[in-house]
């Protein structure tokens, strides 16, 4: 099982537009995927029009990790399924911080999926907090959306940096530019730069338009409502350079 984060210090980037789309086209291509919500705001929950079930809790997430599973819904897509997130799971850094083995909480809870599923996307919660490092150990793949701009550049280096001292080894950490519009001279710039800069940084972006808004409308991945869409085109393309960079 690999086990795929969508994580930004940063608000507001397309982190969970990305992690909604990419964990629908991993399961369409037969994986067994499981995106895990682990955002109080619950928007990825939102979009494939998924309600927590009574009873459950961050609590559960780090207390009683084998439970979890009972909470995981079918979604409308063959292959993809959800633990959805609620307004409880503010508390969950409070909850882990509890824990006895504070580092690992989240990768004790996720193992029990290693038989059942492929792949587990994470759409992780913003800032740098216990969950985040957690997310950070259990990850194999760290997908970082970056909006063309000074201050998404100065929170991936943050995000480097907190790496770099914690001495937290991901496999693959890949940025990727989001909500690119390609009409400005700022966010143009900005792309060159960093490209030059970090050669690790993805070539295909995620561009700034009405139909990935219209997301929240549709209530549904982009490539399964709209698979035409020149928007999913290029979701399209920035996944199979995922998959080539990772093997996957």
């Amino acid at each position: 099982m690999r086990v795929i984060s969508l994580y930004s210090i940063k608000g507001g980037v397309g982190k969970t537009t990305a992690a909604v789309n990419l964990a629908y086209l991993n399961a369409a291509e037969g994986r067994r995927t499981l995106l895990c919500d682990l955002d109080p705001q619950a928007s990825a929950s939102f979009y494939l029009r998924i309600k927590p079930m009574a009873g459950q809790s961050a609590k559960m997430m780090v207390s009683s990790p084998d439970k979890a599973a009972g909470f995981i819904r079918a979604t409308d897509y063959e292959n993809l399924d959800l633990l959805p997130s609620d307004i409880s799971f503010r508390k969950l850094d409070i909850r882990i911080d509890r824990a006895k083995h504070s580092k690992k909480a989240l990768k004790l809870a996720l193992r029990q999926f290693d038989e059942e599923y492929d792949t587990v996307f994470i759409d992780s919660p913003p800032n740098i907090t216990l969950l985040s490092e957690n997310i950070f150990r259990v990850s194999d793949i760290m997908l970082i959306p970056v909006i063309p701009t000074t201050l998404s550049k100065r929170t991936l280096e943050q995000l480097r940096a907190f790496l770099s001292r914690q001495e937290i080894h991901v496999e693959h950490v890949l940025p990727f530019f989001s909500m690119v519009d390609a009409r400005k001279s700022l966010h143009k710039q900005t792309m060159d730069e960093l490209w030059n800069a970090h050669p690790d940084f993805l070539q295909h972006y995620i561009p700034y338009r009405s139909e990935i808004e219209r997301m929240g409308v549709l209530r549904a991945p982009l490539p399964a409502a709209r698979p035409g869409s020149e928007s999913a085109r290029e979701i399209a393309l920035l996944w199979q350079e995922i998959l080539e960079k990772t093997s996957l």
